[in-house]
Parts: structure tokens; C-alpha cells; sequence
């Protein structure tokens, strides 16, 4: 059968019509939250080994901390050091106080601190490219200031719709020391997990001026689940 011109025109906008719905803000935004949602047991129970490097450059001062992060089937983070090299003040007034303000910023409900529309609005800015990745870049604002949000963008990989890149800044810091907190974190989708890669951080405190840390993750590995036996015949 021969379709008329303006048919097949019609036909050919339906198409576009359909696809652009599929692909709408909303429904990325959607499929990323049940993503998320997907793997957050995935994330829950593991570890990964941490290198941070920190520095004063006002004061010329560096050191390297090398550790363990744990996150408990809590979801809740914790530290286990392992080696330090380098400038005292650092390791005290630098990194062990953001350790703690990231342990501080975790100990609200999950659900409270989750990037997704109950707690942020959404604002598509388009598409751009990360690591060769095609990726939806949002605009992101926290709807209430709290301990743990930020105000920046979210980077959503296009194929999985897991996140791939945060950046921003925290709109409310947990601790008194830090005046600002301005971050990049990145992140690789490995066996269909979001998993960190790299956070990039520029501090400014009260006392000792700009801090910035560089923090590499590596090695990550979920703890195996532990088996249960069965009663042997005798018991």
C-alpha cells in the first residue's frame, strides 16, 4: 500500500514525538532514581581503599593518609587508617576533620540526603561527554539547607542512568572549622555500579586558610555474604 505524503509525515513526527517523551527530563530523572535505588544494596556491605592527599598552601604543608572506607549494610561510612606520611597539622586539622565532617554529614536518614526530587529540584542543562560517556547534566538545589546536601550539577550517564559526576558545594557545613566546601566527585560504572573513583575538594577554614585534598578510591570489594549451615542430622 502506497502511503500520501502527509501520512508518512505524520507518522514520521509521531516517532519523533515518542522518542523525545522516552527521553524527556522527567523520565531520566525517574530512571535514574530507580537506578540508584537498584544499587544502593549493591554498595551497602563494601569496602575500598582510600589515598588522600591533602595541603595548606599557605603555610607550604602536605600530607598522605592511606586507608580503608567502609560502608556498613547500614549505608553507614567509616574509616580505618592504615598509613600516614607527612605534616602533623595536616592529618589532624585537615583530613581528620573532614573525615569526620563527611561521618557528621552521613548521620541523617538515607532517604533525607538522597539526590533525588523529594529532597532537590532538577534543572536539564543537556548533554556533554565524560570519559568518552555520553551524559545528562542537571542542574541541582536542595529544596531545604541541611547537613549533607549540596547546591551544584549531576551528571548522569545516558546508557545506565547511574550517576557518573557530582559537583557542587555543601550548603550547610557540620562543622565550625570549615567556612566553605566546594567539591568534584567522580565516579565509574563497573558491573553496573556507580562506584567512586575520585573526589577533588577545596576547603576554606577559619584558621589555617584554603585546604584542598585530592581522594582516590581503589580496590573496591563487597563483603561476601556469610553462609548459613544447616543442622546436621545429629543435632
Amino acid at each position: 500500500m502506497k502511503l500520501s505524503l502527509p501520512f508518512c509525515c505524520l507518522l514520521f513526527c509521531a516517532g519523533l514525538f515518542a522518542q523525545s517523551a522516552t527521553t524527556s527530563p522527567e523520565s531520566i530523572v525517574d530512571n535514574y532514581c530507580t537506578a540508584a535505588r537498584e544499587q544502593k544494596q549493591s554498595l551497602d556491605g563494601s569496602s575500598m581503599e582510600v589515598e588522600i592527599h591533602a595541603s595548606l598552601p599557605k603555610l607550604k604543608k602536605n600530607g598522605r593518609l592511606h586507608a580503608l572506607r567502609h560502608i556498613s549494610k547500614l549505608g553507614r561510612i567509616t574509616y580505618e587508617r592504615l598509613a600516614f606520611e607527612g605534616d602533623g597539622t595536616v592529618k589532624n586539622q585537615v583530613i581528620a576533620r573532614y573525615l569526620a565532617a563527611e561521618i557528621e554529614a552521613q548521620k541523617d536518614p538515607a532517604p533525607a540526603l538522597a539526590v533525588t526530587p523529594a529532597n532537590y529540584k532538577f534543572n536539564y542543562k543537556g548533554r556533554k561527554d565524560v570519559d568518552g560517556r555520553a551524559a545528562h547534566v542537571f542542574a541541582v538545589s536542595p529544596k531545604k539547607n541541611g547537613v549533607g546536601l549540596f547546591k551544584g550539577e549531576v551528571w548522569i550517564d545516558a546508557a545506565t542512568y547511574l550517576r557518573v559526576q557530582e559537583s557542587g558545594y555543601w550548603v550547610k557545613n557540620p562543622s565550625i572549622f570549615l567556612k566553605k566546601v566546594a567539591f568534584i566527585r567522580k565516579y565509574e560504572i563497573r558491573d553496573g555500579i556507580s562506584v567512586p573513583l575520585q573526589v577533588a575538594s577545596v576547603v576554606d577554614t577559619r584558621v589555617w586558610g584554603q585546604a584542598q585534598l585530592e581522594i582516590d578510591f581503589s580496590n573496591f570489594s563487597v563483603d561476601a555474604p556469610q553462609a548459613v549451615l544447616a543442622p546436621s542430622d545429629g543435632q
